[in-house]
């Protein structure tokens, strides 16, 4: 890896803002994508015939090839730039979405599931990129919160209008319209975005907590960029983070939502879908609250932010699946308020990334990172179904309050994992900042 400097962004014009205006409806599409199954998990489950396992091994698949490609991602990213990885991306899902149109089998439905979490996997990492190329270093923080909680928006298009085509057409029908407009947005990125201001002549990376732009002239060493950013604990402590932070909400809403919703608390599915709504909205203004106050706090986000993010989940799930009887519908909507602090309080892992990490490796970094949540909620995911199945209770026709209940207790531990580490992982970077003084050794 060789560098050159180069003057920072200083006024982003028009250019930029298009640029990532397409960039961020990119991401809501994306999220779309991701969320899809989620919306109509009962309809799948029907068309597939398929138990509680098996419609979360849609998932799992998903959301293994996604946290699997993002330190890839990451490399490619380093070396090409965003404008070739999210269109790639954005084909990949259409690919994927047409695939599961006409899907005749589990097998083949699997495979739509592994092409949509290889495309979804190129699309935020590689916006956050046009953040940091196009934008100056001190408005970051801001405009990743904004990416984020405007590309929640998509769970809603998944929620809303994809259900309800479906309930008004066909699978084929759903499916293959979502797959055109892959193919659509797939143009737009490829005509509009470009990898950085006309007056760089190169691909660059940018220290965000500097603001120093540097041209990028070769590939990283892949081995050697992974182990140099976990060997520091601030990269650790921004995985975990993101580990243990939105992973519970991403499986509800992924999948178990809205079967816990209808099947196991006798909602209706417009009841549920507003519940989840809630979620999503709630995320979204979270959002920039939780931004400011990281930015306000930048040596005391995980005591006074993401630990009692995780805090206030834990007690609200536990609290639901702890009652005799169906929870009272008010506390479903605390329920998803508490989950929707996990997004906004995940991106303040980025932001460790970004503080502890030069650069050159500023991609590898952030995909370490970015894998920890999707690690997390595919375990949590598969737990969930196969503790649904051993219950006998695998299919919409069996789903019950009790089995669900049992299967909820699958989260618990992981977020007591995560905060171990998190407490760990924050003394240790303390120490490596001088923060605190180094333990005494006996």
């Amino acid at each position: 890896m060789t560098h050159a400097p180069l003057s920072p962004v200083s006024n982003p014009g028009w250019r930029a803002w298009l640029i990532w205006s397409v960039g961020v409806a990119a991401y809501v599409l994306a999220i779309t994508n991701r969320t899809s199954l989620g919306a109509v998990g009962v309809d799948a489950a029907d068309r597939f015939q398929a138990d509680a396992s098996t419609l979360a091994l849609f998932a799992v698949v998903q959301l293994a090839v996604y946290g699997g490609m993002q330190i890839p991602i990451g490399v490619l990213l380093d070396r090409f730039g965003s404008r070739p990885i999210i269109t790639i991306g954005m084909l990949l899902m259409a690919a994927g979405q047409l695939v599961m149109a006409f899907s005749p089998s589990i097998g083949v439905a699997i495979l739509a599931r592994v092409l949509l979490g290889a495309g979804d996997a190129a699309v935020f990492p590689a916006v956050l990129r046009l953040v940091a190329v196009w934008f100056p270093a001190q408005r970051g923080p801001v405009m990743v919160q904004f990416t984020g909680i405007i590309g929640q928006a998509g769970q809603l298009v998944a929620l809303v209008p994809l259900a309800a085509l479906l309930h008004a057409t066909t699978w084929t029908v759903t499916f293959g319209s979502v797959a055109g407009l892959g193919v659509l947005f797939t143009i737009l990125v490829a005509v509009v975005i470009r990898n950085r201001p006309p007056e760089q002549k190169a691909d660059v990376t940018v220290n965000t907590d500097t603001g120093v732009v540097r041209v990028v002239t070769s590939a990283i060493d892949t081995g050697v960029g992974i182990r140099a950013a976990w060997a520091h604990p601030g990269t650790r402590l921004a995985f975990w983070s993101h580990f243990t932070t939105p992973f519970a909400g991403t499986a509800f809403i992924l999948l178990w939502g809205m079967p816990f919703l209808t099947a196991a608390q006798g909602l209706t599915p417009g009841h549920a879908a507003g519940i989840i709504s809630v979620y999503v909205v709630a995320g979204m203004i979270f959002g920039p609250i939780i931004g400011e106050l990281s930015r306000r706090l930048p040596n005391h986000r995980s005591l006074a932010l993401v630990l009692p993010a995780v805090g206030v989940q834990l007690l609200a799930w536990c609290v639901v699946i702890a009652l005799p009887d169906a929870a009272p519908v008010w506390l479903l909507y605390l329920l998803a308020i508490a989950l929707a602090t996990g997004g906004p309080a995940s991106m303040i892992a980025f932001d460790h990334a970004r503080t502890h990490n030069p650069s050159h490796r500023l991609s590898t970094a952030t995909g370490v990172t970015n894998a920890g949540g999707f690690i997390a909620a595919l375990i949590a995911i598969f737990l969930i179904g196969l503790l649904l199945d051993l219950q006998g209770a695998g299919t919409p026709e069996t789903y019950s309050l009790d089995a669900f209940r049992v299967a909820f207790l699958a989260p618990i531990p992981l977020w007591i994992i995560g905060c171990v580490f998190i407490v760990i992982e924050r003394k240790r970077t303390r120490v490596r900042m001088g923060l605190d003084p180094e333990p005494h050794r006996r």
